[in-house]
């Protein structure tokens, strides 16, 4: 067990002839005492000061604990919200593809209709072309015939009659 101040300012010496000066040992004991009571207050000081930062440590280390586990639950939200991104990113582009095949389906059909219209108006111009030309042709044909003068000579003799009737 180790000495305290009070056990050494308590403790006596025997007595003997021609020993140590009493006051020169009290003196050394005196100042002995004051050294340990100092070195003691400061183990214990030390002590306080050790227990002070053990427990800062104890919270420090509790703190880097829960920011390594934010951390970790950051990555693992940011690695999914970046998952989810990619997925949404391909149904959009899906999405996309598919309005894009949809449009061009789309003005494939149109293209095809106006095409077949296209090609029923041509077949209606030929149509009309032709009757249109054996319309003039009937009507030349007609022209060139005789019966044609002589509608022309019976028209002259109508308009003569025609004319007296005006006057």
């Amino acid at each position: 067990m180790p000495l305290t101040p009070l056990d050494i300012h308590n403790k006596e010496f025997t007595r003997a002839f021609r020993g140590y000066d009493e006051d020169e040992v009290n003196e050394f004991l005196d100042q002995v005492i004051k050294d340990y009571e100092a070195v003691l207050r400061e183990k214990k000081e030390l002590f306080e000061q050790v227990t002070s930062l053990e427990e800062k440590l104890d919270h420090f280390n509790n703190i880097e604990e829960t920011l390594n586990k934010s951390i970790l639950v950051a990555q693992e939200a940011a690695e999914e919200l970046r998952r989810n991104a990619q997925k949404e990113s391909q149904l959009i582009v899906k999405e996309a593809e598919k309005n894009a095949n949809r449009i061009v389906n789309d003005a494939l059909t149109k293209s095809r209709k106006v095409m077949m219209e296209m090609e029923e108006l041509k077949k209606q111009a030929s149509v009309y072309k032709m009757r249109f030309k054996m319309l003039i042709e009937a009507q030349l044909e007609m022209l060139a015939t005789d019966d044609w003068d002589e509608f022309a000579g019976d028209q002259s003799n109508d308009e003569v009659v025609f004319e007296e009737e005006k006057a």
